[in-house]
């Protein structure tokens, strides 16, 4: 482990599985903490095995940790935790209210055997009437007002990435980060619980608060008059590829003028303010849709970079592996996705003293690190041979 990792000496036990939970874990472990991924014994996690755009998830969310595969519904396996809750700083989960409750793995259980524990909890709902639903992404960003504002009018869409279920990730580093200082200054531990639906709840405040102020209903981002800036939209270029563009001040506008020489744009009595521009946005679009499509994407793309404007050509993300900052700013990291099939996956977006945070464990085999763990509470060999035997842990080497 890296002798200036910033969680270092943190130990985190995982009981995770599909995205929250792992995704807290792994921003954890990519900290520096070890995170011992708590699987089911023999074919681990069921996330090891998705297909579909579910097949990048166990190597995606699970570096950086040791895995230990034991049978949590026996006696043994049930002890073997129990010890292991001891040497714990944080407990984390993201089962179905209730199941590790039932398992007699609930908070209430462990901190008798660690009173400093800390144990965070990624659910779909926080407490309150919906706390018992089962939910997923797609149920809380159809429920939030997400997928209204992603989609046409009329036709609400998922957003393309699990953005609630990493953000509930991330709230739960947040939570547990906390929770580690006010112990540093308490010296007592913390149960920390965070939400799908109140993610995006939060990701939807200012088109509340745009309701509020104005009265008006939510109109989706995809309703052309519902921008408040006279460009904010996507246009084709001459070599048949998409590209967002955004005026969001007076220099920019003026700059961008000046640069694609819109001379009676610029002069215009008419569009002389922001608030000008967005009424004479049936002027101001057309030209630039023609305007772009008359040029290669190459040249759009040097002029706006020129303008100082936010742009973006419209990527697929398979185009990031050949990006030119993420590639040139160590913004990947090396991945062992399947068995024997090296790639590439971003790395978290932090750095520390300049430094970006690298890999130090693969995504690991069902149970890879049983016998190291298990080892680490004071158990040899022929204890953990007597618990494989009986099928309570698994082993998987490299």
């Amino acid at each position: 482990m890296s002798s200036n990792a910033p969680l270092e000496g943190i130990r985190v036990l995982e009981f995770g599985h599909m995205v929250m939970g792992p995704s807290c874990g792994m921003i954890l472990a990519d900290l520096g903490a070890e995170v011992i991924k708590v699987e089911p014994q023999g074919k681990g996690d069921k996330t090891r095995y998705l297909g579909s755009f579910g097949t990048g998830f166990h190597s995606v969310f699970n570096r950086n940790k040791k895995s230990l595969a034991v049978d949590i519904k026996s006696v043994e396996g049930k002890a073997l935790i129990l010890e292991l809750v001891k040497s714990a700083d944080v407990v984390t989960e993201n089962f179905r209210e209730g199941t590790l409750d039932r398992a007699g793995l609930g908070y209430g259980e462990l901190k008798k055997h660690n009173s400093e524990l800390i144990y965070c909890s990624m659910k779909g709902f926080l407490s309150g009437p919906y706390e018992n639903r089962a939910a997923l992404d797609e149920v809380v960003q159809m429920m939030g007002g997400l997928a209204y504002m992603t989609g046409p009018e009329g036709k609400p869409s998922r957003a393309g990435a699990s953005v609630n279920d990493i953000m509930g990730g991330m709230f739960g580093v947040i939570g547990i980060l906390a929770a580690i200082n006010q112990k540093q200054n308490t010296g007592k531990g913390s149960i920390v619980k965070s939400g799908l639906f109140e993610n995006c709840a939060l990701l939807m405040a200012t088109h509340i608060a745009t309701h509020e102020i104005s009265g008006l209903p939510s109109k989706s981002l995809f309703t052309r008059d519902s921008q408040p800036w006279p460009v904010y939209d996507l246009f084709w270029t001459g070599s048949k590829t998409q590209i967002f563009v955004g005026l969001v001040t007076d220099g920019q506008w003026d700059k961008f003028c000046e640069e694609f020489e819109l001379d009676d744009f610029k002069t215009d009595s008419a569009l002389q303010s922001n608030e000008d521009r967005v009424i004479g946005r049936d002027l101001i679009i057309p030209r630039l849709e023609s305007l772009f499509g008359s040029m290669d994407a190459d040249t759009v793309n040097k002029r706006l970079d020129h303008v100082g404007c936010p742009f973006a050509p419209v990527a697929k993300p398979e185009d990031l592996l050949d990006d030119e900052h993420l590639n040139a700013s160590n913004g990947f990291v090396d991945i062992e996705l399947r068995p024997g099939l090296m790639g590439k996956l971003p790395k978290i977006p932090l750095q520390y003293n300049g430094q970006r945070l690298e890999l130090r464990i693969q995504p690991p085999r069902v149970g890879e690190h049983s016998r190291e763990l298990i080892s680490s509470i004071g158990h040899d060999d022929n204890f953990v041979n007597d618990l494989i035997a009986k099928g309570v842990v698994s082993e998987e080497l490299p």
